[in-house]
């Protein structure tokens, strides 16, 4: 990675390690990121290392995923949340100012910066020159505390961008693109760096749609050079201080070359089911379209939603199509207004919701039974949008409007002339809604909710323990497979014993009260086990229900690092293995501690065939006395 801007940002910042690709390094994380749907549970890990204050140059909260009140149990988080963001001494952006990586991207973006989230699209941060990573709560806790973030030290796959986005095709066509070649998880233990002539065609905001949705493809990060386009955003913002120039040197060695002529590109869309199954949009039919959504972290910035009003504009909606927008901050939402595209939405039939994650996290706009929706988000896994049985179709705002027009999934091309939008020379800037951290301390209460439950405690790894296979899943099980979002699972992640209840709830109704029954068990995964979001719940509720052991093909980085936070041994199977076991199998382990301690694989027989399994623990010293321990928060306060 010498000369990259990934080797230049991680080498200031290098703490521990060595910059090799796939071995442990820790970092000194700059600045953090929370979010209230996680930033609950971090604020009690936090408060539990008993840190006075946050050790960061900048930390944030952000309540924008549970802005539904359907009872009392958000609104108690929130002010849980700003009581913490008091004592602690961290910026609270308050319900309604908009959605954590929009409002981060304007208001605290700093190139060269290190920036570590408890959101998996903390990446969007890589648009304005930024290395942000999405982590486990547990994680951003840490960080908060003074403590180095540990990770892989990723390889770097250069991204060279040639010629200019031709009319009707933009930036979510290009992260799309990088999608169908690499897939959900191309990107794994990896960073992806763009640069090339292609980059300064690219506005801040068009490149932070492609860093957000790049978490799709398992990558740790994306990142674009910090240049004339990023002064300009950043002085627009009113912070051209926090510029500072960024580009690989002449001489950087990246892992791999990718190159991608932006003229060659097409309008692109993901078929429900997987962000990665990615088709010309000219060849996916031309379904009937009853939804579309605009808006979410990833195509929310006033260029996508003014651009979609011009396409809208003097026309009306057809009586079947809903259309719903949901701006990414406040200011978009002003700049909307002022400048007359927000008018022009309404009264092309748009619903307008507020600045806040909605539909995407199936917090609200959930589609009907049976119909097809049009969506400008980053995700379209099996039920995220709060429907069963969904059809999600991701596209850029260019196809989600021309889809909201025709009532069809059809080629923006054909609209015609392509309309001019020009960003205002300068963005409307009102920072009343981020309460800043008081400079007075003192002792004082954190307000507690009865939503809001104490952590448990875990118990270190034992020598022995004898396990059941409780469940079987297949490739690519999600974060939303293991522990779904929505209206009615959101409200309770502060509530570990209520939200316990939903694990595996999709695949297999049944799978926490056999978990309660057993008391202990192990889960049995395929390939890519625990892609997607960074949401610690889908191993902290399944270690609160008795799971010590998960035995996968391979592991998705952030769920991974969560697993072993949370004392669950994460130990990786060939195909062979995982097909000769089964739900129902027991394995004794004898000697499980000292094995999970200084040993490379876990050694057991297959109970019902009798050959022996040998699972491989890739593991470090460092995970390994985590798991030991029984997990972080037991380590970091038995050190402290």
């Amino acid at each position: 990675m010498k000369g990259t801007i990934v080797g230049q940002i991680l080498k200031r910042h290098l703490v521990e390690g060595e910059l090799k690709p796939g071995s442990e390094i820790g970092i000194r994380i700059d600045q953090t990121l929370l979010q209230d749907a996680t930033g609950t549970m971090a604020c009690l890990e936090f408060e539990a290392m008993g840190t006075p204050r946050v050790k960061t140059q900048l930390s944030a909260i952000y309540i924008d995923h549970n802005t539904l009140q359907l009872g009392y149990e958000n609104m108690d988080d929130h002010l849980f949340l700003q009581s913490c963001a008091k004592k602690f001494g961290i910026y609270f952006s308050r319900p309604g100012n908009g959605i954590c990586h929009q409002v981060h991207l304007e208001r605290f973006s700093a190139p060269g910066k290190t920036l570590l989230g408890s959101d998996s699209h903390t990446p969007t941060g890589g648009g304005a020159g930024m290395l942000a990573m999405g982590a486990g709560g547990l994680d951003v806790a840490c960080a908060m505390a003074g403590y180095p973030f540990f990770l892989r030290c990723p390889e770097v796959i250069g991204i060279k961008l040639t010629g200019k986005l031709s009319p009707w095709v933009s930036a979510k066509d290009l992260i799309l693109e990088l999608l169908r070649r690499l897939t959900v998880k191309g990107g794994v233990g990896k960073v992806l760096e763009y640069f090339g002539p292609g980059v300064e065609t690219l506005s801040v905001f068009e490149r932070a749609t492609v860093t957000n949705m790049g978490a799709e493809t398992g990558a740790t990060s994306s990142i674009f050079p910090s240049d004339r386009g990023t002064r300009e955003f950043l002085t627009r913002q009113g912070r051209g201080k926090s510029f500072c120039e960024i580009a690989p040197k002449k001489n950087a060695e990246y892992g791999q070359v990718m190159e991608i002529d932006l003229a060659k590109l097409e309008p692109m869309v993901a078929l429900p089911g997987s962000p990665d199954r990615v088709v010309p949009v000219k060849e996916a039919g031309t379904p009937e379209i009853q939804q579309v959504n605009l808006g979410s972290c990833t195509n929310s910035s006033y260029r996508d939603l003014a651009l979609a009003a011009a396409i809208l504009k003097g026309r009306k909606i057809p009586e079947q199509t809903s259309l719903s927008i949901n701006p990414g901050s406040r200011q978009v939402l002003k700049m909307l207004a002022d400048s007359g595209a927000l008018a022009t939405l309404i009264q092309a039939g748009a619903r307008i919701y507020e600045p806040c994650c909605d539909g995407c996290i199936g917090m609200g706009s959930a589609p009907a039974t049976g119909i097809n929706s049009v969506r400008t988000y980053n995700r379209n896994f099996p039920g995220r949008s709060g429907t069963v049985g969904d059809k999600v179709f991701l596209v850029s705002p260019e196809t989600a409007a021309a889809a909201a027009l025709s009532g069809k999934l059809v080629d923006p091309r054909k609209l015609g002339k392509y309309p001019k939008i020009a960003e205002p020379k300068k963005f409307w800037i009102d920072d009343s809604m981020i309460v800043a951290p008081s400079r007075k301390r003192g002792p004082m209460e954190l307000r507690r909710g009865p939503n809001i439950q104490p952590l448990p405690k875990f118990e270190p790894l034992p020598q022995k323990l004898d396990l059941e296979i409780l469940l079987k899943a297949g490739n690519n099980v999600t974060t939303d497979d293991i522990l779904p979002g929505g209206s009615k699972i959101l409200p309770l992640r502060s509530n570990l014993p209520k939200i316990s209840d939903y694990v595996f709830s999709r695949l297999d109704p049944k799978f926490a009260a056999r978990a309660k029954e057993k008391g202990s068990g192990i889960i049995l995964g395929g390939e890519n086990y625990g892609q997607g979001s960074s949401r610690e719940h889908a191993a902290l509720a399944p270690r609160f229900l008795g799971i010590r052991l998960v035995l996968a093909i391979s592991f998705a980085r952030i769920h991974l690092a969560n697993l072993i936070n949370f004392g669950i041994v994460p130990a990786v199977i060939g195909a062979e293995d995982y097909h000769g076991m089964e739900p129902g199998d027991r394995i004794v382990f004898s000697d499980l501690a000292r094995e999970v301690a200084d040993s490379e694989t876990l050694n057991f027989p297959n109970p019902r065939t009798g050959k022996r399994v040998q699972a491989k623990l890739r593991l470090t010293e460092r995970e390994r006395k985590i798991l030991s321990a029984g997990g972080l928060l037991n380590l970091v306060k038995s050190s402290s």
